[in-house]
């Protein structure tokens, strides 16, 4: 659907009839501050979905490596432990969160 001049027209004349010459730039600065917001957010998300997708191109070595030291920095013996045994040590080591019903 193309609008052409006299639809733009029309809707330029019953915006300032309704809101005012006075009100036409606060009206179009609200718009630039949520447009501003709108493409902030979409990059974030953008952003947030590269890492999650980089993190899920981690090669097996890297996950395990991550692991061990997660492992070791609560204090876990890493030595003779696969990985699943590790994740399941720490699980057991963190801390709970109780849901209230």
């Amino acid at each position: 659907m193309v609008m052409g001049t006299t639809e733009i027209i029309l809707i330029v004349i019953a915006v300032i009839i309704l809101f005012g010459a006075n009100k036409i730039p606060e009206l179009a600065r609200s718009l630039g501050r949520a447009t501003g917001e709108f493409k902030k957010a979409k990059s974030e998300t953008e952003r947030e979905l590269k890492d999650v997708e980089k993190s899920l191109k981690e090669s097996p070595q890297e996950k395990s490596s991550k692991i061990k030291k997660m492992a070791s920095d609560l204090g876990i013996s890493t030595e003779g432990k696969s990985d699943e045994q590790l994740l399941d040590e720490i699980q057991k080591k963190m801390p709970t969160v109780k849901s209230e019903k």
